[in-house]
C-alpha cells in the first residue's frame, strides 16, 4: 500500500503490551518495517513508548510498543532484575535515599506508561512467550486487561512459535488466560499476516479529507523553538511576534511550559510558534532534583513531536555540545523540518566574510545529522536578521510538502543508477531498481521497488539520498527512503505499477518485509 498523507495523530493506534523480553520490540519492528519510530521519553522511566507508522491492506495505523509491563505485585528486587538497572548506574551524585526512592517508583511509572498506551489505542496486542509458557506475570497482565479494558479489542499473540505445527501446541497452553491465542514469530514473520488481519478487523479508518484545497488553506505550520537552556529561545519568539510573550531571564529554566503563540509572517502565512524549556542532559536534570524541570524537558520533546518544523537554537559564542547533537538526532528521527538558528551573532568580535564560512563548517561537522538544514545567523535582542528565520521556515515548509511526479522521480533515479550502479556481491548478484514512487510528504517519503532490498548497502542508500537531494532539492527536511523487495516482473507490469497503486496482496507483502 502507498501510505495516505494522514497525520499520525489522526490514525488509529495499536498497543503491544506484555512482560519484558517476550519480543515486543521485535514485533514492533516487524509491523513498522522501514519506518522510523518515534521515541517518547517520560521523566524517571527507563522504558519508553515507541510509536511507528504501519499499514496492512487498506488500513494504516500507529503501532505503540509500551516496553516491559511490570505489575504492582512485583518486589523491588524483581523490578531491578527485570529492568537490568542498579541504584548506582547513571545516578552518581544523587543521595542513596533518593536513588532507592527512584527505584521504588519504577513499577508504577512503567505500568502508567503501558496504561496510557492502552487507553489511547483501539486494539491491544497482548504478547506472550510461547517457549516459556504461561507465567504468573502473564496471568496478572491478563487479569489487568480484562478488569480495565474489556471494552477494547484484545488479541493474544503467542510469540516465538517458529514452527507452524509446534506453534499450535505452544499456543494452546495459553487458553487459560481467557483469550483466543494466535501463534506467531516476530523474527521470521510466521503468523503475522493473520495477526494483522485481526488487528485491522478492530480498526476504523480515518476519513479522507473531503476538500484537500480547503484543508491545505486551513493548515497552520507549527514551529518548535528548541535548544539548550539560556540560548535565547524566548527572546527569539518575542522578537518574532513583537511582544513579551514569555519570561525572558538569564536564569536557566524560566520557561517551564511549551507555550504556543500564533502570528502572521511577512508573506501573510500564519504560523504557530512553540517556545519550549531548555533541554539538558538527563543526568543534569536528575542531579538538579527538580521535578518541574524534568517535566519541562519532557514537554520540550513532546513539542518537537507535535511540531511541523523545528528551529534549533545554538549560541554563537558557546561550543556545540553532545547534547545539541542529541537534540538534532531527535529532530531527524521524528522527521521534522529544521533550520539551525545561530543566536547572539552580534556578540562575535571582528567578524569578516570568512567568519560565517568557518562557523558553518564547524556546525556541519558537529551536527552532521542535520547536514540538510539551512543555517540562519541572527540576534534576538537587537532584532538583526530575525525576519530571516521565518523566511527560511517558509522555504523549509514548502520543501517538506513538495511532491515529485513519478516520471520526474524515476528519471532522477535512473540517472543515479546509470552513473553509479549498485555493486555486485561476492556471489555475483547485483541489486536492480524496478521503479520508485513518492509515498508521502512531511517528510517526503520514497519507496524503491527492487529485486532484493538486501543487495543495497547502507552506503548505496546514502548515495541515492544524496542524489535525490542534489537533483530534486528538499532543503531543510529529512527524506525517507524505503526499499521493498519484489519478484521479477515484466516490463509492462512494471510500467503499470508506476502509474497505479499496488494491489492489496502486494501491499500486504510489502508491509511485513
Amino acid at each position: 500500500m502507498v501510505p495516505r498523507n494522514v497525520p499520525h495523530h489522526l490514525l488509529p493506534r495499536v498497543a503491544i503490551v506484555g512482560r519484558p523480553n517476550v519480543g515486543k520490540s521485535a514485533l514492533f519492528n516487524r509491523l513498522v518495517g522501514g519506518n522510523r519510530a518515534i521515541v517518547v521519553d517520560e521523566p524517571g522511566v527507563t522504558r519508553d513508548r515507541l510509536y511507528g507508522r504501519s499499514f496492512w491492506g487498506e488500513y494504516e495505523f500507529m503501532v505503540v510498543d509500551t516496553g516491559g509491563v511490570l505489575m504492582p505485585s512485583k518486589s523491588q528486587e524483581d523490578v531491578i532484575e527485570d529492568l537490568n538497572v542498579s541504584t548506582t548506574i547513571g545516578m552518581e551524585g544523587i543521595p542513596l535515599a533518593a536513588r532507592e526512592a527512584a527505584i521504588a517508583r519504577m513499577p508504577s511509572q512503567i505500568e502508567r506508561q503501558a496504561a496510557r498506551a492502552v487507553e489511547e489505542s483501539s486494539v491491544i496486542v497482548f504478547l506472550v512467550d510461547g517457549q516459556a509458557g504461561p507465567t504468573a506475570g502473564d496471568v496478572e497482565i491478563a487479569d489487568w486487561l480484562r478488569k480495565n479494558y474489556s471494552n477494547k479489542n484484545i488479541i493474544l499473540a503467542v510469540n516465538k512459535c517458529e514452527s507452524p505445527r509446534r506453534g499450535l501446541i505452544q499456543a494452546s497452553e495459553f487458553w487459560s488466560l481467557g483469550f483466543s491465542p494466535i501463534p506467531i514469530s516476530a523474527i521470521s514473520g510466521t503468523g503475522t499476516g493473520e495477526l494483522l488481519d485481526l488487528v485491522c478487523a478492530g480498526l476504523t479508518r480515518p476519513e479522507d479529507p473531503a476538500d484537500p484545497e480547503e484543508e491545505a488553506g486551513s493548515y497552520i505550520p507549527s514551529i518548535a523553538i528548541v535548544g539548550r537552556p539560556n540560548v535565547g529561545k524566548s527572546s527569539i519568539l518575542n522578537a518574532l511576534v513583537g511582544e513579551d510573550r514569555t519570561i525572558v531571564s538569564p536564569v536557566s529554566g524560566t520557561t517551564r511550559d511549551a507555550i504556543d503563540t500564533e502570528f502572521t509572517g511577512p508573506d501573510g502565512q500564519k504560523y504557530r510558534l512553540i517556545d519550549t524549556a531548555g533541554i539538558r542532559k538527563k543526568a543534569a536534570v536528575a542531579s538538579s532534583g527538580s521535578t518541574t524541570e524534568a517535566l519541562s524537558v519532557n514537554r520540550a520533546f513532546r513539542a518537537i513531536r507535535r511540531s511541523d518544523l523545528v528551529a534549533l537554537v545554538i549560541e554563537a559564542l558557546a561550543c556545540i555540545t553532545e547534547q545539541d547533537y542529541k537534540i538534532a538526532e531527535r529532530i531527524e528521527m521524528e522527521g521534522k523540518g529544521c533550520l539551525i538558528v545561530v543566536n547572539k551573532w552580534d556578540t562575535i568580535p571582528n567578524k569578516n566574510q570568512q567568519t560565517s564560512t568557518f562557523y558553518e563548517q564547524d556546525v556541519r561537522q558537529k551536527l552532521r545529522n542535520l547536514h540538510w538544514a539551512p543555517i540562519v545567523y541572527a540576534s534576538a535582542i537587537s532584532g538583526q536578521s530575525v525576519d530571516k528565520i521565518i523566511i527560511a521556515a517558509g522555504i523549509v515548509e514548502k520543501e517538506r510538502s513538495r511532491r515529485l511526479s513519478t516520471a520526474t522521480l524515476n528519471q532522477v533515479v535512473s540517472e543515479a543508477v546509470a552513473f553509479k550502479p549498485p555493486p555486485r556481491t561476492r556471489a555475483g548478484k547485483r541489486g536492480r531498481v524496478y521503479y520508485c514512487t513518492q509515498a508521502a510528504i512531511r517528510p517526503p517519503t520514497f519507496v524503491f521497488f527492487v529485486n532484493d532490498a538486501k543487495l543495497f548497502s547502507d552506503t548505496y542508500r546514502r548515495y541515492m539520498e544524496k542524489q535525490l537531494r542534489s537533483d530534486a532539492g528538499f532543503s531543510g527536511t529529512p527524506i525517507r527512503l524505503l526499499w521493498r523487495s519484489r519478484r521479477k516482473m515484466d516490463k509492462g507490469s512494471a510500467a503499470g505499477k508506476t502509474r497505479g497503486t499496488a494491489s492489496t496482496s502486494q501491499r500486504k507483502e510489502a508491509a511485513v518485509m
